[in-house]
């Protein structure tokens, strides 16, 4: 007779076949497990790589006061029409100096709070640049596991070097606006080389038109056989909705075989792993924070080139052991997650 399993192994398999089975409070649990990190992230974050593949992810970014939280309400109303389920993950700023975030992008998705098959989490960025958070590409992949068609991903407001959204979405949508004074200046340099839709959101309002022609433009001047469509909409009027519905459809059929996306995200996973590890290990270790000024010192003076001392530091991080980040368990997040 076979043992039965104890309990904490079997209260964490039911709890991973309801979030496969799209539980909305397994998924709600499994993203504040993910979101707050530790050994227990790390072990779902396997189970979660080997059945993730199947959602579309969508990215949604661009400067302040575009209209980007209400181009996503709309552009989530007509994937349910069109009896898609659809995930939300909204990135929100995290103050500098308290750390707090206001989490407020979720309230311009009430109408969907009853809805069974729209899903809403907020984030905080938790002070991570690239208008991102750094648990997002697990997130996605939880998100992935419970069955969602299609995830949407509304990041921070961006400016030009902001590209990270790029990095592990299918399809990589840009929000600009007219009458922003320098709108396509904010956009052009950095974002518009990775959109693979371009949005001019708040049609109605004048100069929409002439903020299109000028993106359009832009893109002319690239040396690149992929130019992205550039459209004009009003989200608040529900109007060129359905155009970019059927825009990021047609982005996404284009942009390589099935896969590729999981497999993107866990290299973007892999990526900033790294790079926080290296800050971690710098930062804990006193004697390596005196080593790196100590180096900055030599660098100024010309004692030492640039390349040797940035060799330096990562053999000095190499030599510290790793660190396990801090498993504090989390609290359920405040509010209701919708599906």
């Amino acid at each position: 007779m076979t043992a039965p399993a104890a309990p904490s192994v079997a209260a964490a398999t039911t709890a991973f076949e309801r979030l496969r089975a799209g539980d909305p409070a397994a998924l709600a649990r499994a993203l504040t497990v993910l979101e707050t990190d530790g050994a227990e992230a790390d072990a779902l974050r396997r189970r979660l790589h080997a059945l993730v593949g199947s959602a579309v992810v969508v990215g949604v970014t661009g400067p302040p006061g575009v209209g980007k939280s209400t181009l996503v309400d709309a552009y989530v109303e007509a994937l349910r029409r069109r009896r898609r389920t659809v995930a939300v993950l909204a990135v929100d700023p995290s103050s500098p100096l308290t750390g707090g975030a206001v989490l407020g992008d979720r309230t311009r998705m009430g109408q969907h709070t009853s809805d069974t098959g729209v899903f809403v989490r907020s984030i905080a960025s938790r002070g991570h640049v690239g208008g991102l958070a750094l648990s997002v590409p697990a997130m996605l992949d939880a998100v992935d596991v419970a069955g969602f068609d299609d995830i949407v991903v509304e990041a921070v407001g961006a400016g030009q070097s902001e590209v990270e959204i790029s990095r592990f979405a299918d399809v990589t949508v840009v929000v600009g606006a007219p009458g922003l004074g320098d709108d396509v200046q904010a956009i052009k340099a950095g974002i518009l080389e990775v959109a693979d839709v371009l949005v001019v959101n708040k049609g109605d309002l004048p100069l929409a038109d002439q903020t299109a022609e000028h993106l359009r433009s832009m893109l002319r001047l690239r040396s690149t056989d992929r130019v992205p469509d550039v459209l004009t909409v009003s989200a608040t009027e529900r109007r060129g909705i359905d155009e970019l519905v059927d825009a990021v459809a047609a982005a996404g059929r284009d942009r390589g075989e099935p896969g590729a996306g999981p497999r993107r995200r866990a290299t973007e996973l892999l990526r900033q792993r790294a790079l926080a590890e290296v800050e971690r290990r710098l930062a804990g270790d006193g004697l390596a924070g005196a080593a790196l000024a100590d180096l900055g010192a030599a660098v100024h003076r010309g004692e030492i080139s640039l390349a040797d001392a940035t060799e330096a530091v990562l053999t000095r991080c190499a030599a510290i052991r790793p660190s396990q980040p801090a498993d504090d368990g989390g609290d359920e997040p405040s509010g209701r997650d919708q599906r």
